[in-house]
């Protein structure tokens, strides 16, 4: 797989956890789902194992910072 599409995921992670620092919920909310987006399309088209290892712990730390928003949003 392409580790650029890793990096992207990276920094769109990055993004989300900056804006949960800011307290953005809204932005991070909203970035979260582009960023699952992307995730979900490498998950379609990748078969190998590794890429598949990573994307879980993608998917993994997108649930966390689901949870994250949610508490700021005071749903939690």
């Amino acid at each position: 797989m392409d580790d650029n599409k890793f990096t992207d995921l990276k920094k769109g992670v990055q993004e989300i956890i900056d804006l949960i620092g800011a307290r953005n919920a809204k932005e991070a909310n909203n970035k979260l789902v582009d960023v699952s987006e992307v995730l979900d399309e490498l998950l379609d088209y990748s078969d190998d194992d590794e890429d598949l290892i990573e994307i879980s712990k993608y998917q993994v730390l997108l649930n966390q910072l689901q949870q994250s928003i949610l508490a700021l949003n005071g749903q939690a």
